[in-house]
């Protein structure tokens, strides 16, 4: 295990914030076996960190016609692009253990048009990159496209959001150094 500072910024002691908030990180670390650095760089901001995991929940975990391998794979390959290493190695951890191979995420944060995925896959992660790098030129034949993939007009604001959104986190990751927790390097991977 790294000594490390896992942020720049202070890292409160769980007992000192709200109520929900000691809930919800003690709820993390009873599933997972440890708490997820984030959770404790952003508790910071008890108010930020409550409502950057409300926005999360609502796009990462309502129902959808993305798997949730698609929807990590979006966070992955956005989140390489954005250099994050925070959000790439904790989503590729999740991401190996969604799709059950434990090649995929370091596959998409090389190149993900010579990744083992689909070409719908690629189409949506190209769609994601456009989003995250040049979203004043979506135009129509994006959204033609993704429907020749069969993604409907909630697939594609489903893309956009997690994208988005991750977009934020990356920034705010990259501001904090926030450091991934060693667990996550081999999650997956065996």
């Amino acid at each position: 295990m790294s000594d490390q500072a896992i942020s720049r910024y202070p890292i409160p002691e769980i007992k000192d914030l709200p109520e929900d908030l000691q809930e919800l990180i003690l709820g993390v670390q009873e599933k997972a076996g440890f708490i997820p650095n984030v959770f404790l760089t952003l508790a910071h901001r008890p108010d930020e960190l409550r409502a950057f995991f409300n926005y999360h929940d609502a796009i990462m975990l309502r129902e959808s016609n993305l798997t949730k391998a698609e929807k990590e794979m979006i966070v992955v390959t956005t989140s390489s692009d954005n250099n994050c290493l925070y959000c790439v190695v904790s989503h590729g951890a999740i991401l190996r253990i969604y799709s059950k191979n434990p090649l995929i995420a370091d596959q998409l944060t090389t190149n993900h048009h010579k990744a083992d995925i689909t070409d719908r896959q690629k189409a949506m992660l190209d769609f994601a990159l456009k989003v995250s790098n040049d979203a004043q030129s979506i135009g129509e034949s994006d959204f033609d496209l993704l429907k020749s993939h069969g993604f409907t007009e909630e697939d594609i604001w489903d893309i956009a959001a997690i994208t988005a959104f991750f977009g934020l986190s990356n920034r705010m990751a990259n501001l904090t150094s926030m450091r991934p927790n060693d667990e996550f390097f081999t999650m997956g991977r065996g």
